[in-house]
């Protein structure tokens, strides 16, 4: 054990006590005493049990407590002399008697430092020795934990992974004021003894897995203030033992699986501020009567429930909101005229709300104190020609708005009216903030009517971190001055007229992740420095009219997840590098993603990610959550020429691979069944020849196939994944033979397959002769080695003995590196 201090806190009397354990060095039987039998030391050192060897780790740490020397607690070092110095906290005899049980020994060192009087204790369990060991000392643990601290006034933290449950024993916490168990993986119902916390003033139970939420615990707790069980997986309904809660200023109940409606009981709650209830299974109406008594409440949270609000127009709330987050719930259709009277809201989110009404005027001037407003996805209609807006994250998207683009102060950050039909030109609105000084980090204009060129005022916009543009009838050329904009992360540009080159001054925009320009009228060869953006993850040129080769340089961009050049003119051939993209051979963070984007303090706008039109399996499809997950490589539709290249095959991770539609030759690499992941394969019209090699068998995800029109030639693969596509798979390759297609192979066709397949690379697998030699000599070496096991004693002990001296050896490997892997955490 050791014991290390880490620093004073600022607070004398304040006293921080981390004890983290993992495998433990001792051995507790029965009642909890500490046991040697069975215990020893091999020749290298390492402690065993009966032969099994176990990784032992004590710690204690102890922050703002000073003085302390080393001595010795059961063969291990431990602190002596404890804390001598500030107020009563000493302990002048310290603990290093090797007989004591743990339990005791911290018992009476805690007796010592009974003057502090805030105390936070972190006991974390990491594992144990076996079966009989691992009960005890949990129950070690918790009760350490309340006897020690019962005349303590404040129980702030107490983590015990090991302990799925609370246990009963925290009943005897009497004076407890404050007790927080968020993050421990604490499982099970809500135990009754919490209601015998009578003094307890905020209970955080949050990020466990706690189940049904049991009335009477809280019908006791009349001192409590504050109540989190967010993040659980709380069912049933919410009980109406709530009510009892008077002084109850904060309820969190968000993201469970409660159900019913919300009980007109909360509403007698007259010290509520704030109450969440978002993210549940809750259903039904909500009336003026739910409310009747909170006038103090300041945030109310019911987003993402079945929820519905039920009240009469004219309603005016007892309460003035701060917070006012009601998306995905019932309020619509007409417009909330209620929020006319909220005069101190800063947060307001009604995305997917069932609105369908005319936005009344008198909302856009009340929306200058707002600092994040979100009406995305509802059929909200009106001009945005005149309106000013003020907050720091607008989100207007997929709603019926039109007009010109509205203005927009110097405070604004985050700006998205996306799938409207906002008309007129983007230049007004570029260039009529020249003199100010702007924080705009996301302007998203997708999916609009916008037309005209994209003038030369970009230089006014530096602070842009995302900018989408695409689905509009913008027209011109890509300006020079967008090379101003250093911070750009993505551009997407795609599904608009323009035209002319990709200008050289977008290398400045060096950090570039995103790029999606497919869909215009671009030329020229695809400029080379844009080969060298290391952080490029998305690269969309689709349906351009680019010329020129595919040069090595491409093979720099180990970050791509998407390389969609489809559909242009590039010539030469495909590069033999493309082992060394990091990204598609799977060398890379899977669950990473850096595709979305975070703004605000208070609130992030973390539901905007990047969406990508795909056509990955011959159909269009939208990328956006699961974007991060795809793997793609599309070249189709050019002129590239030469071989497929072998290293192609490296690209464990690729998912979509399209080379159809060039003049590729040679054959399809044999090691392409490699390519575990891979779900989609169109090399289809191509002058690729040879046989389908046999590995393209063992590819178990691939959904969709087409090799048709090629000079392929031999028998199909027989294997359940090749033989269930279409005829139309392979169609045009009059060469190929066997299932699907209707020609029959003959016998001179199976003879160049064998030869072919069997012997071509200077082996015989996959011939029926090495299969059938397998099973033969398989059978003869089986039995063989079975009869002299059977009737040869002395074989047959030093088999067994093999056997054991095997296990032991596996089992002493895996406790090893287990212990290496601990250490390392």
């Amino acid at each position: 054990m050791i014991l290390k201090k880490l620093g004073d806190l600022k607070d004398p009397t304040h006293g921080v006590i981390t004890i983290e354990t993992g495998n433990i060095d001792f051995d507790f039987v029965g009642d909890g005493r500490r046991s040697n039998r069975g215990w020893g030391r091999r020749s290298d050192g390492v402690r065993e049990h009966r032969g099994k060897t176990v990784e032992k780790l004590v710690k204690f740490q102890s922050h703002g407590l000073k003085g302390f020397s080393k001595g010795n607690l059961m063969g291990r070092e431990f602190a002596d002399g404890f804390f001598k110095g500030k107020g009563r906290v000493s302990h002048g005899g310290g603990i290093n008697e090797s007989t004591k049980m743990i339990g005791e020994e911290l018992e009476d060192w805690f007796r010592g430092i009974s003057a502090i009087s805030f105390i936070v204790i972190l006991i974390i369990l990491r594992g144990s020795t076996k079966s009989n060991s691992y009960i005890p000392i949990r129950l070690l643990c918790v009760g350490l934990c309340a006897r020690v601290l019962c005349g303590f006034v404040h129980f702030f933290l107490c983590i015990c992974y090991s302990i799925r449950q609370i246990p009963q024993i925290i009943s005897s916490l009497q004076n407890i004021k404050n007790l927080d168990l968020q993050n421990n993986q604490l499982s099970g119902p809500l135990p009754d003894s919490l209601g015998q916390l009578k003094h307890l003033e905020v209970l955080n139970l949050s990020n466990n897995t706690f189940t049904c939420p049991s009335p009477s615990p809280f019908a006791n707790l009349s001192s409590l203030r504050t109540l989190n069980l967010a993040h659980n997986r709380l069912n049933g309904t919410i009980p109406k033992s709530f009510e009892f809660l008077r002084n109850l200023q904060v309820l969190n109940l968000g993201t469970n699986s409660l159900t019913g409606d919300m009980p007109v009981t909360l509403g007698t709650l007259s010290n509520l501020v704030m109450l969440d209830l978002s993210s549940n299974l809750l259903e039904g109406s909500i009336k003026e009567s739910n409310f009747v008594k909170l006038l103090k409440l300041k945030e109310l949270r019911l987003s993402w429930t079945n929820l519905f609000l039920s009240v009469n127009s004219g309603w005016v709330p007892p309460f003035q909101l701060e917070y006012v987050l009601l998306s995905s719930f019932g309020i619509g259709p007409k417009f909330p005229e209620w929020l006319k009277r909220q005069s101190s809201v800063k947060v307001l989110t009604m995305s997917k709300a069932g609105m369908a009404d005319l936005v009344p005027s008198w909302f856009w001037n009340w929306t200058l104190q707002i600092e994040f407003l979100d009406l995305s996805n509802n059929l909200l209609s009106g001009d945005l020609s005149n309106i000013f807006l003020n907050s720091s994250v607008i989100n207007l998207s997929s709603n019926l708005f039109k007009g010109t683009l509205p203005s927009v102060s110097a405070n604004v950050e985050v700006l998205n009216v996306a799938n409207n039909s906002i008309s007129g030109t983007i230049s007004p609105f570029l260039c009529g903030k020249e003199n100010a000084t702007n924080k705009l980090s996301v302007l998203d204009f997708s999916n609009n009517v916008l037309y005209g060129d994209l003038g030369h005022c970009w230089v006014h916009w530096q602070a842009l971190v995302h900018l989408n543009l695409g689905s509009n009838n913008l027209s011109g050329v890509i300006p020079n001055s967008m090379g101003y904009l250093s911070q750009l992360e993505s551009l997407l540009l795609d599904d608009n007229r323009f035209s002319g080159y990709i200008p050289s001054t977008l290398q400045n925009c060096s950090i570039m992740k995103f790029i999606d320009m497919g869909n215009n009228q671009l030329s020229d060869a695809i400029p080379d420095w844009m080969w060298e953006m290391q952080y490029l993850m998305v690269l969309r040129l689709r349906s351009n009219n680019f010329n020129g080769s595919i040069t090595q340089k491409i093979c720099q961009l180990s970050s791509l997840i998407v390389l969609d050049l489809g559909n242009n003119s590039l010539s030469g051939s495909i590069p033999n590098c493309l082992k060394d993209m990091k990204t598609m051979a799977g060398e890379d963070d899977f669950f990473a993603n850096p595709l979305s984007y975070s703004y605000g303090s208070d609130f992030s706008y973390n539901h905007y990610k990047e969406t990508l039109v795909l056509v990955p399996k011959g159909d269009e499809l939208e990328y956006r959550d699961n974007l991060i997950l795809v793997r793609m490589i599309d070249l189709s539709s050019n002129k590239l020429s030469g071989a497929i290249p072998s290293e192609i095959s490296k690209l464990s991770a690729l998912r979509f691979l399209n080379l159809s539609r060039n003049h590729l030759s040679g054959g399809i690499p044999n090691d392409m069944g490699k390519m575990k992941l891979l779900e989609s394969l169109d090399l289809s019209l191509n002058n690729i020849s040879g046989q389908i090699p046999q590995s393209l068998s063992d590819l178990s995800f691939l959904s969709v196939l087409n090799l048709s029109y090629n000079n392929l030639s031999g028998r199909i693969p027989t294997s359940t994944q090749l033989q269930s596509f279409e005829e139309l798979s392979y169609t045009g390759n009059p060469e190929l033979c066997g299932p699907p297609v209707t020609k029959n192979c003959t016998d001179k066709e199976e003879l160049t397959e064998s030869a072919s397949v069997g012997h071509g690379d200077g082996n015989f697998f996959g011939t029926s002769e090495f299969y059938i030699g397998m099973g033969v000599g398989f059978a003869a070496g089986f039995w063989g080695f079975c009869s002299v096991v059977f009737f040869n004693r002395t074989w047959r002990r030093a088999y067994f003995h093999y056997l054991d001296h095997l296990r032991d050896l596996i089992y002493v490997i895996i406790v090893l590196k287990v212990r290496r892997l601990h250490g390392k955490l």
